[in-house]
């Protein structure tokens, strides 16, 4: 079963990873996963810009490289982009140096302190590597738009139902998400601007340091035997 909302006992777990933003202005911060991809990519910047709205879009480097000017489309409309791995990496598959290293090989055409794991399959002893140079962004709200049990309506209803200020919300810059994705942000966006809510991109102001927790340190521990 899918889960479009965090718990909160998992945010509280893991406090080192980002969730949420504490926001007490009326702010929602959408993020795009997996792109950059052509006539996709391009469709979410326009419905963005028809609302005056930022996002954060987390960047495969392989999609960066073959796109490289889709990708500097995002940056010159005043969006922030963030790392999502070389090859949209499945962390718990993968050994701690070789994610690492792609990791390493996206940003060096991704420069961004921000990194999100792939369907957030990260372990952590690979987080805390990363921790040492990255913010890991998670989410507390997932539209869910890339499965294809999901309807669109659902999908508009996964984001509507949970989102409020502060929260990071998911979609995908995908061509497996594009139905519902294309069906979801617009309404979405129409939903909260005429609850007086605005869309911005992450910063780093609005992105706190957290020591990790001791169920982080004891597994990570766990992780390195």
């Amino acid at each position: 079963m899918l889960i479009s909302s965090v718990p909160n006992i998992l945010t509280r777990m893991f406090p080192s990873l980002v969730w949420k933003v504490d926001e007490t202005q009326k702010t929602i911060y959408l993020t795009f996963d997996d792109g950059p991809i052509p006539e996709t990519t391009e469709w979410i910047l326009k419905t963005l810009q028809q609302f005056n709205a930022k996002a954060t879009f987390f960047c495969v480097g392989d999609n960066v490289r073959k796109y490289p000017e889709l990708f500097q489309q995002i940056l010159d409309e005043g969006h922030l982009v963030g790392n999502h791995t070389y090859n949209h990496l499945n962390g718990w598959n993968t050994s701690v140096d070789e994610y690492i290293e792609n990791v390493e090989k996206a940003a060096k055409l991704i420069k961004s302190n921000l990194f999100r794991p792939p369907r957030g399959m990260i372990r952590i002893d690979q987080a805390q590597k990363l921790l040492e140079k990255y913010h890991i962004v998670m989410w507390n709200v997932l539209s869910v738009d890339y499965d294809k049990d999901v309807s669109p309506q659902q999908c508009l209803k996964n984001v509507t139902s949970n989102a409020k200020a502060g929260s990071i919300v998911v979609f995908h810059d995908s061509l497996k998400a594009q139905k519902n994705m294309q069906y979801a942000l617009p309404k979405t966006l129409e939903y909260y601007a005429e609850k007086g809510y605005h869309f911005a991109k992450l910063n780093f102001s609005n992105i706190k340091e957290s020591r990790p927790s001791r169920v982080e340190l004891a597994l990570a521990y766990a992780f390195s035997r």
